[in-house]
């Protein structure tokens, strides 16, 4: 249904740091960077897109103001996924909004690990599975 989606980082370096690290356990990596000459307000704006192989879904552009937080949550193929994916965000820069664990207020397959990015957006891995 969605395409893809955007996210605006005030520390463009730091925020692509955190994205590269944290989608690598769940098969995502950089697949394209490049500047925006297009707007004269910021005409060495910095931006690029993550995905799986071939598909950018998920863009990160430099923003001089800070945006409003957004959350987003990726797919995991496992729980172990959910868990690289929360070790690698804490790595990359993300701080804590949530351990990997079950949410069973979602629904009693949910699980899940929230961190938000170096901009406050709130980032989540889950996996609805079986326990």
């Amino acid at each position: 249904m969605i395409d893809h989606l955007s996210f605006y980082a005030t520390n463009y370096p730091a925020t692509k740091a955190f994205y590269e690290s944290a989608l690598a356990p769940l098969g995502y990596g950089l697949e394209r960077e490049m500047t925006a000459t297009w707007d004269p307000e910021f005409p060495g704006r910095r931006m690029c897109a993550f995905g799986p192989p071939g598909k950018l879904c998920l863009w990160v552009i430099e923003v001089k103001e800070p945006a409003s937080p957004r959350h987003v949550a990726f797919t995991a193929k496992d729980r172990t996924a959910v868990e690289a994916f929360h070790r690698a965000a804490l790595k990359g820069g993300g701080k804590d909004n949530g351990a990997p664990g079950e949410r069973p207020l979602y629904h009693p397959a949910y699980y899940g690990a929230f961190v938000f990015d170096p901009d406050g957006n709130n980032v989540e891995a889950v996996f609805h599975g079986a326990p």
